[in-house]
């Protein structure tokens, strides 16, 4: 079995093609049902985050397997493959868990460095433990990948390199200001209350804004938000719930509204942000030339990239289409969106007086920002990682075939001195015991030295082949192999760091 990953980010597609993808959370636990039905499918796990959505599986065949996957990524997106497939990018085996592995050290965020991503493994992962989708592999793939990007912040200054996408995004409001001077007394409204929101809301909180309202369609989550907020010790910032049919109110109050819900459909429209402040909405300019998106891909070709080596993604994404630049008077709302798919109308921007900041202009904000040289110590932890982790698997791969082999030597051993007992039958305990600890230590040495050297060369690139050679060797009953396997992965103590 080898693993694969089939996916699209901001760094392949342009933010609305995102948007149109993106999975609720009843249709990523769906999606990875409908992989594991998939016949080249064995264990399945879902990355979804603002600005990625990948699908990772351990296949035994790989064009079946590109394939399945980029059809079920189409048809639960509610994307059509034929535009799907220009944007997607596949990776496998160990260019997977480098990618899994860049991901979570914050090298392919749109902000590079930013650790919130280690919470939405950590998500998946527990995603696809709940639904029983990851097995052995993706276990131990994300574990790793969970403490890679741990150690990648530990021992380095990634978190340097760049800021978390809520720190970027008020600095781009701040437009150039000090953020903390920029957001000094201001009114801010927080609409959502799941964990980008309640990021943002700590993090105006420690900027210095003087009051938060907090507004969720479920009044607990917010009142429970807010009691977080008030307990901080490095803030005394004022705080408190409200009803979202009250957001409409809020907004007349508000200096800053920063917006992260689960919501499919805008949840502030331009004709009310435009209500709000009292001003009438600007007739649209005249619409930008779109730029003609690429014929799509056939999927095979994915699968010649990878396996020619050539490339590991799909043809450069179009460039985005930029909004018309905005008012240049005086900001009395600055708006920053953190939701995908977009919470904000993008027509907020022709609003006299609004300043609108969301994902698709953090990405174009932070495309060329400057990389820290940690940047390179950490590609380095990445790469010895993978290797690590491909030596630890190929190892792992051929340790059940060695406890098939040692059982099977210990049943001879047990059947040699059951037939000693029946010829020798007065032989006494002592010298019976004797004799079963000679013929123990007999096959210990002959067995000792193959087995600790299969065990290293199974670490070894190419090492795979081994385990298979053990077996036909020796002759081993392929169903005591996979039972040892099956006890391993059941232990309840595996994988626990």
């Amino acid at each position: 079995m080898s693993l694969l990953v089939v996916g699209l980010s901001h760094r392949s597609a342009p933010v609305s093609v995102l948007e149109r993808a993106s999975l609720a959370a009843d249709t990523q636990a769906k999606l990875l049902q409908d992989t594991l039905a998939a016949e080249p499918a064995t264990e399945a796990a879902v990355l979804a985050t603002c600005n990625r959505i990948e699908l990772y599986a351990d296949v035994d065949k790989f064009h079946a397997g590109v394939a399945e996957l980029s059809t079920l990524l189409a048809q639960h997106s509610g994307v059509g493959l034929d535009e799907l497939t220009p944007y997607l990018y596949v990776h496998y085996e160990d260019r997977a868990v480098h990618h899994l592995f860049s991901v979570a050290c914050g090298l392919d965020s749109m902000v590079v460095g930013e650790g919130q991503i280690l919470g939405q493994i950590k998500d998946a992962l527990a995603r696809g433990q709940e639904l029983h989708t990851a097995g052995r592999l993706l276990n131990d793939l994300f574990q790793q990948a969970l403490r890679v990007g741990k150690r990648a912040h530990s021992e380095t200054g990634i978190d340097r390199a760049g800021q978390s996408l809520v720190s970027f995004g008020l600095q781009q409001l701040a437009a150039g200001a000090d953020p903390g001077l920029w957001a000094q007394g201001k009114r801010a409204l927080v609409i959502g209350a799941g964990s980008m929101s309640s990021l943002a809301a700590a993090t105006l909180a420690r900027t210095g804004v003087a009051e938060i309202v907090v507004a969720n369609r479920t009044r607990s989550r917010a009142e429970r938000l807010v009691e977080i907020l008030q307990q901080g010790d490095d803030t005394t910032v004022r705080a408190h719930a409200v009803e979202m049919s009250a957001v409409g109110d809020e907004l007349t109050r508000a200096d800053i509204v920063v917006s992260c819900t689960g919501s499919t459909g805008l949840v502030l429209t331009a004709d009310a942000l435009a209500d709000a402040l009292g001003v009438t909405l600007d007739a649209p300019a005249e619409a930008p030339a779109v730029t003609a998106i690429p014929a799509p891909a056939d999927v095979d070709q994915h699968a010649a990239w990878v396996e020619n080596g050539s490339a590991t993604s799909a043809p450069e994404a179009p460039r985005r289409v930029r909004l018309p630049a905005q008012s240049t008077g005086p900001v009395r709302l600055a708006l920053l969106d953190l939701a995908m798919p977009r919470d904000i109308d993008g027509a907020a921007h022709r609003i006299d007086g609004v300043r609108l900041v969301d994902i698709e202009s953090l990405a174009d904000a932070s495309a060329d920002a400057p990389m820290a040289a940690d940047v390179d110590q950490v590609r380095t932890i990445v790469a010895d990682e993978v290797a690590a982790f491909g030596a630890a698997q190929r190892a792992a791969h051929v340790a059940p075939t060695v406890v098939a082999l040692r059982t099977m030597a210990a049943d001879v051993v047990a059947g040699e001195i059951a037939r000693l007992d029946g010829r020798l039958p007065d032989l006494d305990e002592k010298q019976r015991a004797e004799i079963t600890q000679t013929v123990r230590r007999v096959v210990d040495k002959l067995l000792h030295a193959p087995t600790v050297r299969v065990k290293q060369l199974a670490s070894e690139p190419g090492g795979a082949g081994y385990a298979d050679a053990l077996r036909e060797l020796f002759d081993l009953d392929p169903q005591t192999v996979a039972a040892v396997s099956r006890a391993d992965l059941n232990d309840p103590n595996r994988g626990r760091s």
